[in-house]
């Protein structure tokens, strides 16, 4: 998360869903720091939904516009990562909805949940409010890497990407629509999270990140439901691999040149600043060439290796 103060509450807002297909809803972040895109999917039988929003609050409100658009069909629960703005607010849904996550996304909830609890809490008196009265959750269901949720005419594919963003990735396929909810693999109009805090949490991977988007990009799904941004298509995947290639060669060009990694990060923030300039989250550049630059030195030691 970046470390700047988070002001504005972290609201989920459900008046302003949008239907993308037939029974597929996203309730939208509206821009707001902190709030996700929200999916409502439906199938004969059941619904899936996919993120919660930041703590109890805000996922009461998803839960029941979730049970409305339900009306009377079974509810499911699936998150694509364990941050807070998408996991924490799971709690609200026990008893109400079946919770399926896949196992390392699991993993990262138990292990790495009280941390990133804590931290959140200090980036504002916005977010520690949300965050109040937040439990962990466990998962009903856990997968390994697949698995297809059958709603009743419709069926999803929950795929764990493997390590990227994070290390337990997941991504939410509806075939039938075309659609994709990809979490914070993608975000429109911003720079890619990175959250590189060594030495606390050094999960995230950018070369990993690149091969993930390179096998989504070559789906080129009709749509593309980013963590964060608006709704669009396959060119948001696009996109995204692009700016990690670059991302990583520039970096990687600088430090097989011996260049200090201040000198790269002011380099690098400039020339990505002049090719992106309306996009947001330009705090994430330095975490990137951070994550980067240890990526290098193992792909330099590994390179000597296989001398």
């Amino acid at each position: 998360m970046s470390e700047e103060a988070v002001t504005t509450d972290p609201v989920v807002h459900v008046e302003g869903a949008q239907e993308l297909a037939r029974d597929l809803v996203v309730i939208p972040d509206r821009r707001v720091q902190l709030v996700p895109n929200i999916g409502v999917i439906g199938g004969h039988g059941a619904v899936l939904v996919v993120e919660t929003g930041m703590g109890p609050s805000n996922a009461e409100k998803v839960l029941e516009f979730a049970a409305d658009h339900a009306k009377g069909r079974r509810i499911y629960l699936t998150t694509t990562h364990f941050h807070p703005e998408h996991a924490f607010g799971a709690q609200v849904f026990a008893g109400e909805a079946t919770f399926l996550l896949n196992r390392d996304q699991a993993e990262d909830l138990r292990v790495k949940g009280p941390g990133y609890l804590e931290m959140f809490k200090g980036l504002g008196e916005p977010v520690e409010r949300r965050l109040q009265g937040v439990e962990p959750a466990r998962p009903d269901v856990v997968y390994d890497q697949a698995y297809d949720l059958d709603l009743g005419g419709r069926v999803v594919q929950l795929r764990a990407t493997g390590r990227a963003h994070s290390r337990g990735d997941q991504v939410v396929r509806v075939p039938d629509a075309d659609v994709l909810f990809t979490g914070d693999l993608v975000e429109a109009g911003q720079f890619a999270i990175f959250p590189w805090f060594p030495p606390y949490d050094t999960d995230v991977s950018g070369t990993r990140w690149i091969a993930v988007m390179e096998r989504l990009a070559a789906q080129a799904p009709r749509i593309v439901v980013p963590g964060h941004g608006e709704v669009g298509g396959a060119g948001l995947l696009a996109d995204v691999r692009d700016y990690l290639r670059l991302l990583r060669d520039e970096t990687w060009a600088r430090r097989d040149s011996a260049v200090d990694e201040r000198t790269i990060v002011e380099e690098i923030s400039a020339l990505m600043l002049e090719r992106h300039p309306e996009w947001v989250g330009r705090e994430w550049i330095e975490k990137g060439v951070g994550c980067l630059c240890s990526e290098h030195a193992e792909h330099t030691e590994h390179a000597e290796h296989a001398r």
